[in-house]
């Protein structure tokens, strides 16, 4: 009868550390996927704007396949279950004529986690 006790006490005890290990791993993947969706973000700025849409637009990086800015996939297994999607398109903003030459890029990066998106980035880039 002390056994089961122990067993049930024991039990409350621990259910609160293993939803809390739950949470904060959680907590690293979007961290970690905002962190990949930043770096990304910077590398397109840092691009000719003429050149964004053309090299960007409809990229994918499928699960496991995440590069660096070298264009080299991650092999840290702390990468393997993530994945990137981007879209760039121009736009007008409405304070401009709907008529000249286009300003303005939207960029929207998208990261997964195991298939679910955890993290959607988009800026507006200006020529």
């Amino acid at each position: 009868m002390a056994t089961v006790v122990l067993g049930i006490a024991a039990a409350a005890v621990l259910l609160p550390f293993i939803s809390g290990a739950a949470v904060r791993a959680e907590g690293m993947h979007r961290t970690l996927g905002a962190k990949l969706a930043a770096d990304l973000m910077e590398q397109i700025v840092n691009t000719d704007f003429d050149q964004i849409v053309g090299s960007y637009n409809g990229r994918l990086e499928p699960q496991g396949q995440v590069k660096d800015a070298a264009g080299v996939i991650f092999t840290d297994p702390a990468y393997a279950n993530f994945s990137r999607q981007l879209s760039c398109e121009y736009v007008r903003v409405p304070q401009e004529s709907s008529t000249g030459q286009l300003k303005f890029i939207r960029v929207t990066v998208q990261v997964g986690y195991s298939g679910n998106e955890i993290v959607n980035l988009s800026r507006l880039i200006s020529r």
